[in-house]
């Protein structure tokens, strides 16, 4: 997990680029530059859970990018087992082609599939970063009305709450659509599989076959 060295209000400023205006309600930032330094330590949990959710919209799009890389790569193996195809010497070289080829097309179905889950997974962590700032901002405005900073009682902690309760509501049912996706993709996985197996069978090295990656 990534350690903040810098404070709270850096790392805020830091999450808020291109959150948008969805669930955007903060506590000013004046408030908290008022806090006592015993009341801003109180607030490093909340922080630290929030660096958390920026590590995971990190991981989907370094996902996103592995998974792009792949599919150049199956493509690639693929145009070379369709050349193998037609410089093939004799019947079994092209056999052992052909299941290359067709190896190499379910791999880059599968991987189609999966990179459909990862945009959805990489949406969802982003969705979870804009509820995750809300749940901060809520701790912010309990340390700024503990600590009796000046204009806030003027805030009402209930319409911070609801933004945390909208968001959680979205993050659910978002993950409920989910579903379709990842039959896609255990489908093509099986599909995939079992060209491996028969490339593998017929090259005589099961899955340690050069043509299987």
């Amino acid at each position: 997990m990534r350690k903040w060295a810098f404070g709270v209000g850096a790392l805020v400023a830091l999450g808020l680029t291109g959150c948008g205006p969805r669930y955007g309600k903060r506590v000013p930032s004046e408030m908290v530059t008022k806090l006592p330094y015993e009341t801003r330590i109180e607030l490093l949990e909340a922080e630290n859970l929030l660096a958390v959710a920026v590590d995971k919209v990190d991981e989907a799009e370094n996902e996103l990018n592995r998974t792009r890389a792949a599919i150049r790569r199956a493509k690639k193996q693929h145009d070379a087992a369709d050349d193998q195809i037609d410089d093939a010497k004799d019947d079994t070289s092209r056999e052992v082609a052909k299941l290359a080829r067709d190896e190499a097309e379910a791999r880059i179905d599968y991987l189609r599939a999966r990179q459909d889950v990862n945009d959805q997974e990489h949406d969802l962590a982003e969705l979870s970063l804009r509820c995750a700032h809300a749940r901060f901002e809520v701790a912010r405005l309990i340390a700024a009305k503990k600590a009796k900073v000046e204009d806030a009682a003027g805030l009402d902690q209930k319409d911070f709450d609801e933004q945390v309760n909208a968001c959680d509501a979205e993050v659910k049912a978002q993950r409920a659509e989910e579903k379709p996706a990842q039959d896609k993709l255990e489908a093509q996985q099986a599909s995939w599989e079992k060209s491996k197996e028969a490339l593998a069978q017929k090259t005589f090295a099961a899955r340690a076959s050069p043509y299987v990656e």
